[in-house]
């Protein structure tokens, strides 16, 4: 994943339609990049003024909904739905990028300079980029447990599948990590006539080789691997429940196909921005000014809206559950009653397992 800045093409294109312009950066390395000679046809003022009161609200919203769903697991410390780890872990990672979204906002106000340091320019990077691709890796790990959790594993030690998953989570911790070193070791401050930057800067010797295999491996990890593994569990899990003729089990397929569908849109418009500018930088695509501006606002604009998931996934993941609403409701409404026998009023006469959807008796 890339930083909330301007794409990697920008310094990438045909020479003729370029001017040379000298950076230097803070480490004291000289570096020489290329900056567009074409007619500012767009109002990248007013555009990146409002993408940062768009981030302001997603930042607001996933702060509240993301911090409800974490502060829900720690209330409720025994529970039989035991995909609330990757639920934990989906609401920790989208809390993290929700975090750093007051830092880009800083910088894009700034016309996406950045007046923080190199180290912080590392720093909130890497913890973007580690936490959006987690968000998306847990999304596709409980697609998977709950499809097997469903077909094959329904006898299976519940101490076992617990283990499983706390092994299935750091391994997605950890390859997060590994993923997002390779963009962030090269992010560096950059100046150029009393402006700095935050991007990154590739060997000159093989600059563009580096340029498509970031691109490239954050379409295939961000979207390319992750679609089809969600898409077809879900899908092999809706048909395992379709032929009950519970009404309830019926809707569960309906917000399985909504969990599919959410992230499409949401993040299908950004990886095809990605996958322009590579077109662009490797001249697969001729290169204009129009397509310039274009990639430009469509770049930003992807982006921010493909943030959104990061406030939907604890709506979709979490509230609408019935276990959760559950949780909710007595976290809030029931934690100070004891006295008066209301919460264990509410605790014996709580549905039972069999009445839960087969998706929320299954996962189990």
């Amino acid at each position: 994943m890339s930083t909330i800045d301007l794409p990697p093409i920008f310094d990438l294109v045909e020479a003729e339609n370029l001017t040379e312009t000298n950076l230097t950066c803070n480490n004291g390395d000289c570096i020489t990049v290329d900056s567009l000679s074409c007619p500012n046809m767009l109002n990248r003022s007013a555009l990146l003024y409002t993408l940062s009161i768009c981030y302001i609200f997603i930042f607001m919203i996933g702060l509240m909904a993301n911090c409800v769903v974490i502060w829900m697991n720690f209330q409720a410390k025994t529970t039989g739905y035991e995909t609330h780890l990757y639920i934990f872990n989906l609401a920790i990672a989208d809390l993290c990028v929700i975090i750093t979204l007051p830092v880009w906002v800083a910088s894009l106000v700034q016309q996406s300079q950045w007046h923080m340091g190199e180290i912080m320019c590392k720093i909130t990077h890497l913890v973007f980029s580690i936490n959006l691709y987690g968000s998306i890796f847990f999304l596709a790990c409980m697609s998977v447990d709950r499809y097997l959790s469903v077909a094959y594993f329904t006898t299976s030690s519940s101490v076992s599948k617990k283990r499983i998953r706390r092994c299935i989570c750091v391994f997605v911790w950890l390859f997060a990590f590994f993923a997002s070193l390779p963009d962030t070791y090269y992010l560096k401050t950059v100046s150029s006539n009393n402006e700095t930057y935050c991007r990154p800067v590739y060997p000159e010797e093989n600059t563009k080789e580096w340029l498509a295999g970031v691109e490239l491996s954050s379409v295939v990890l961000g979207f390319i691997i992750p679609f089809p593994v969600i898409a077809i569990f879900y899908y092999l899990l809706a048909r395992a429940i379709s032929t009950s003729n519970d009404q309830e089990r019926k809707s569960n397929g309906k917000i399985i196909f909504t969990y599919v569908i959410v992230f499409l849109v949401c993040w299908l418009p950004y990886h095809i921005i990605v996958l322009l500018d590579f077109f662009l930088a490797f001249h697969f695509i001729p290169f204009s000014c129009q397509m310039e501006n274009f990639l430009y606002a469509a770049f930003n604009v992807t982006q921010c809206f493909s943030l959104v998931h990061c406030c939907i996934n604890p709506i979709l993941y979490s509230f609408i559950n019935r276990n959760y609403k559950y949780e909710l409701m007595k976290a809030f409404l029931f934690k100070y009653s004891a006295k008066t026998g209301l919460t264990k009023l509410i605790d014996t006469s709580r549905v039972s397992e069999m009445e839960y959807s087969a998706l929320e008796q299954n996962v189990k």
